[in-house]
């Protein structure tokens, strides 16, 4: 692995929202959730609440994007027509098909993770390879922890195990951290370019931040390959950029006067 990049300590919450939901415009109409909420019995109350709070229930991202029927009606019969149930191999939510199911929405992530080990691993019936709920659960669409994906990765790789990869673990939280720590510097850049009054001066900021969120986006979208190389020249890219940013944020609030 290449020497660590450097990055500064930062006093702001990290933001790690590095999943891009994209919702169907027939996501918006989707009365799934209105008519379970409603009617006892359905889904188990835990796995409706944690859609309810997830990004993708804020997107507006329903219960059919993944399970199927019809989600404009609110008569059982008709709503829960072409609903594939049960656990085989032909349910869209099986963890083996998992990563066809995301990558309709999450395409980036899901073309990095077709080239790993794990990919093929998952796709040949291996128990133990890991599918997107892996890091990101059933339905909250939540992003591990740096600690809780070294944790996940030790499951298989830690030491004493089959697949024993010690640096593996260490490695993914140094990266996954790092990355949080520039998508909050990034963040905190965004809301003061919002702030400068000059158009072109924001114009110009603006383009800088962009520059930077494109390789912070691919690194994160990298990190679905779990090359870890990869991950870290592109992080080293979007970091520069953050910080060369932050700098300039940092002189025009030093060349603004105080009023």
């Amino acid at each position: 692995m290449a020497a660590r990049l450097s990055f500064p300590a930062l006093c702001v919450t990290a933001l790690a929202a590095l999943l891009t939901i994209s919702a169907p415009a027939s996501a918006q109409q989707s009365l799934c959730a209105d008519c379970h909420f409603a009617n006892a019995g359905g889904p188990n109350p835990i796995h409706l609440h944690e859609w309810d709070l997830s990004a993708h229930g804020r997107a507006g991202v329903g219960c059919e994007a993944c399970h199927g029927g019809n989600p404009r009606t609110v008569e059982s019969f008709l709503a829960h027509q072409m609903i594939v149930r049960g656990h085989g191999l032909e349910n869209p939510v099986n963890r083996r098909n998992l990563p066809a199911t995301c990558g309709k929405c999450h395409s980036g992530p899901y073309t990095e993770f077709q080239s790993s080990r794990h990919y093929l691993l998952l796709r040949n019936g291996d128990p133990a390879a890991p599918s997107c709920s892996t890091c990101h659960g059933d339905v909250a669409a939540y992003l591990l922890s740096p600690k809780g994906l070294e944790s996940e990765c030790n499951g298989c790789h830690g030491r004493g195990k089959k697949q024993e990869r010690a640096e593996y673990a260490a490695n993914a939280r140094y990266l996954l951290q790092a990355t949080r720590d520039t998508r909050a510097l990034l963040d905190s850049a965004r809301s003061l370019i919002k702030r400068v009054t000059d158009p072109k001066m924001r114009e110009s900021l603006q383009y800088d931040y962009e520059q930077a969120a494109v390789p912070l986006q691919e690194a994160a979208h990298a990190g679905h390959s779990f090359v870890f190389d990869k991950v870290e020249e592109r992080l080293g890219v979007a970091m520069a950029r953050a910080e060369a940013l932050a700098d300039r944020l940092a002189n025009l609030s030093v060349r603004t006067p105080s009023r």
